[in-house]
């Protein structure tokens, strides 16, 4: 069995704050990380349902139903759509809440790496939604092909000003892949994503726009690729039959970038400890840095490690840890256990 070495989390992690995050984080796993994320706290806790009350407050831009629908942390995750007679070209989206946030996380990551409570050498992980995620969950027709290259180049946008406001050597930014898979998968609910959309090969479509973004995160920063079938009440939106879809879609990026992804996640089902689900990994593309989200709260480190045996049939090369999605919405009081086995079944890096 081969043994994993090192951890990576995706983003989001069951504490009220960033500083804890930060703190618990470098203690727990200092030695096994090479960036932490602030745990994505206030507002982004839901990943991108906070985005409707942003996108909403822009002029051309209509909440769709006259009640808000409650998503807890005051959001209310009303669908949008495109005024009557507007011009897209147009609109002036308000800022995202991404770069803001980056930003503010940041001058407390240094202060606390200043202090000795962050180890030196980690860097700053953000987390981004693709534009397809916020388009296909909160548009519909003909109004998402309208609206998705504004949308794109607003988060661009917030890109820049977190490259602005943050060094290179101290960054790592990480697109998050979900809707896309659900697309790619035809799952409940992404059925009817691609109408009016773009047209064509649907892998082809997902994979330029994953490819674009990657292209966008200059060299000297890090940038990974998380790939994700959900965590709505801890449950994938589809079980994956095995790795074979994310194997397509990660293949497909590496041959189409121009700048090397500096790692890449992958989900496992806390059901698969078998070989059959992990047999398509033998053909992934060699990337420097392969995280596994094996570990799950529910069996922790024997579980685990039965998903690493079963992994090490398929995975020539080395490989690291991490959970199957964020773990911000695990129940309260796990999270440190959580953290725990990640270091329990791992290597240092």
């Amino acid at each position: 069995m081969t043994q994993p070495r090192g951890a990576l989390l995706t983003g989001s992690v069951n504490y009220d704050d960033a500083e804890t995050t930060f703190r618990t984080v470098a203690e727990v796993l200092g030695a096994h990380v090479g960036r932490i994320p602030d745990g994505e706290v206030g507002r982004r806790f839901h990943w991108i349902m906070f985005q409707p009350d942003v996108l909403g407050a822009a002029e051309g831009i209509e909440r769709v139903g006259e009640e808000p629908i409650p998503f807890g942390a005051g959001i209310d995750a009303r669908p949008l759509r495109l005024a009557d007679g507007v011009d897209p070209a147009g609109i002036d989206l308000p800022p995202l809440g991404y770069a803001e946030a980056a930003v503010e996380s940041y001058a407390l990551f240094t202060r606390l790496r200043e202090e000795g409570a962050i180890p030196a050498g980690i860097r700053f992980q953000v987390s981004l939604p693709t534009p397809v995620a916020v388009i296909s969950s909160f548009f519909r027709g003909e109004d998402r092909v309208a609206i998705e290259p504004i949308y794109a180049d607003a988060l661009l946008g917030e890109l820049e000003q977190i490259l602005e406001g943050i060094p290179a050597a101290d960054l790592a930014i990480q697109w998050d892949v979900a809707s896309e898979m659900g697309i790619l998968e035809g799952a409940s609910g992404y059925g009817s994503v691609m109408d009016h959309w773009w047209s064509g090969d649907v892998l082809g479509g997902i994979v330029a726009r994953l490819a674009a973004l990657v292209d966008a995160v200059p060299t000297d920063v890090e940038v990974g690729m998380h790939l994700c079938y959900g965590d709505a009440g801890e449950k994938h939106f589809v079980e994956p039959t095995d790795t074979a879809n994310l194997v397509r879609v990660a293949n497909a990026v590496v041959d189409s970038v121009g700048r090397e992804l500096s790692w890449l996640h992958l989900p496992v089902p806390i059901t698969r400890d078998d070989e059959a689900y992990f047999a398509p990994l033998a053909q992934l593309a060699e990337v420097p840095e392969l995280y596994l989200g094996l570990v799950h709260r529910e069996d922790g480190a024997d579980g685990a490690r039965r998903r690493i045996a079963a992994a090490s049939s398929a995975v020539a090369g080395s490989f690291g840890v991490a959970t199957e999605c964020g773990i911000g919405r695990a129940p309260e009081g796990t999270t440190e256990g959580i953290l725990r086995t990640h270091a329990e079944v791992a290597a240092p890096r």
